[in-house]
């Protein structure tokens, strides 16, 4: 029993709850950011490019014609994709630097609640006089 109170505990405590709500939403993150690249970034770099599709660049490895990724997909043809590839790469830089943004962002936050630790008011006259007579009284 002592195995499953101490998973128990483990599972509860707040920074594994926060983990596993990080990767559910970093999972639809990563699809939100992959249909951006996919619908709407990677067609205006194919209109910029003369209407090249990224998705259909690759290097065919058999004597097999295919037309497309797909069909090569379907007939289970032996491709290089490289244009899926360069789509994974943008995808990837996409959301690495939304996370750099989001973790400067909790930095800076962060750095606001810790306020600075006030300084210690200056003594006063008097307070300077008893500790110098605390000082000479300890010494004799």
């Amino acid at each position: 029993m002592g195995f499953i109170k101490e998973f128990k505990e483990f599972a509860m405590k707040g920074n594994v709850m926060d983990m596993a709500v990080g990767v559910i939403i970093g999972g639809a993150f990563g699809k939100i950011v992959t249909s951006l690249v996919d619908h709407v970034i990677m067609p205006l770099v194919g209109l910029c490019t003369g209407g090249v599709n990224f998705n259909d660049m690759f290097v065919n490895f058999s004597d097999t014609p295919v037309a497309s990724l797909a069909e090569a997909t379907e007939k289970g043809v032996a491709v290089f994709a490289y244009g899926a590839f360069i789509q994974s790469i943008i995808d990837f830089l996409i959301i690495a630097l939304c996370i750099f943004f989001m973790i400067k962002a909790m930095n800076k936050l962060s750095r606001k609640k810790d306020p600075e630790p006030e300084a210690a008011p200056e003594p006063s006259a008097e307070e300077k006089l008893l500790t110098e007579i605390r000082d000479v009284l300890k010494n004799k």
